[in-house]
């Protein structure tokens, strides 16, 4: 008998882009330059927020909504926090594997899917190997796909030691 059982959770979020036009972009905890950011209470750094979902998926701790909240109330708007908040709930989950899916018309991501890799990896302690990111733009399906906000799924994969 095994001394551990394998979970999966999905996490989801989206954004639309934001009025001001001076708001960064940060997707993945990396500024992408010359583009406008997200509307969001915090960065509105939308693959940090599908991970956080995910995570609490895991361990079945909301942390987007009052917790979140609360750390913005208190001027902690650094999406990279809640995943650490989130990370603090997994207790004896071990996170193995990340997953996203990124859709969008803008910005072309390609070029950033390296650093933005390096960057959730080294945040949740796992190898680059670890995470996967894939975009789409949906082929202009949805409000995302026209280029109105950024949409992210995460599927995160760990397993719990009994």
């Amino acid at each position: 008998m095994p001394d551990y059982i394998y979970l999966q959770a999905i996490g989801q979020d989206s954004h639309r882009f934001s009025e001001d036009k001076k708001r960064p972009l940060v997707l993945g905890g990396i500024i992408i330059p010359d583009e406008i950011g997200l509307a969001g209470n915090s960065d509105a750094d939308v693959i940090l927020h599908a991970l956080t979902n995910a995570l609490s998926g895991l361990s079945t701790e909301v942390i987007l909504g009052p917790v979140a909240d609360e750390m913005c109330r208190k001027g902690i708007t650094d999406s990279r926090e809640y995943v650490r908040k989130a990370l603090a709930t997994l207790g004896t989950i071990e996170l193995l594997h990340l997953s996203f899916t990124v859709e969008g018309k803008r910005p072309k991501l390609y070029p950033y899917l390296s650093q933005i890799r390096s960057a959730v990896a080294e945040l949740t302690g796992l190898s680059s190997e670890s995470v996967a990111i894939t975009a789409t733009s949906g082929e202009g399906l949805t409000a995302f796909g026209r280029g109105e906000g950024i949409q992210v799924f995460c599927l995160a994969s760990a397993r719990y030691l009994l």
